[in-house]
């Protein structure tokens, strides 16, 4: 008699203590990614900092800074980034003909909420810039002076265009600065650097 009513204790015990461990378990899950945390409201000002280095020195920095709001279940707004030149490029041809090639800075970018004062910020950039050129031999043409026969070459000076291109979701905290990404031109052996920062407008 004493064991049954010992099993029938225990029997309870466990059948009490199950609902309570899964309840605890049950908020843990939803602390990773929340859907009141997600869904949150809020305007964030972005700042990307491109640094560029030959060795150790410093050659120039490029600081661009925008704001977004944070996407919710009805809203999903971007902001976006375009600024640059536009590079005349010889494309050949009897009259030697000319285009344009669009060269600067184009950015990305939409976040949303993942935990109190935590934000997913989402990034999209390309960069390219001209550094020196390379001259190019167009077709031959007629000489200018008089009584000459003869025609001579000329040429053109193309703009050797470089180009960056990344994209990257970092998790950021209110007024984190981080540095994500650092890479190497192949042919200059220059380094680029890319630092991204955030703040939520209060």
């Amino acid at each position: 008699m004493k064991r049954i009513l010992s099993v029938k204790v225990i029997l309870l015990l466990i059948a009490v203590c199950i609902p309570n461990v899964f309840a605890q378990e049950k908020p843990k899950d939803q602390e990773q990614r929340p859907e009141e945390y997600r869904f949150t409201l809020a305007s964030l000002k972005v700042q990307i900092v491109f640094t560029e280095y030959e060795g150790d020195k410093k050659l120039k920095s490029l600081p661009y800074s925008f704001l977004i709001t944070t996407r919710t279940r009805d809203a999903h707004p971007e902001a976006k980034i375009r600024i640059g030149n536009r590079v005349p490029v010889y494309t050949g041809g009897e009259r030697g003909a000319v285009s344009y090639m669009d060269v600067g800075t184009n950015i990305d970018s939409w976040a949303e909420g993942v935990a109190p004062g935590q934000y997913r910020v989402y990034l999209s950039m390309e960069r390219s810039w001209v550094e020196g050129n390379v001259a190019v031999p167009l077709e031959k043409v007629p000489s200018t002076q008089s009584g000459g026969g003869e025609s001579h070459p000329t040429e053109f000076r193309q703009p050797i265009v470089r180009q960056y291109r990344a994209e990257i979701t970092p998790i950021l905290k209110d007024g984190q600065t981080l540095e994500t990404q650092m890479a190497t031109d192949p042919l200059s052996g220059r380094v680029v650097k890319l630092e991204v920062s955030m703040s939520v407008l209060k």
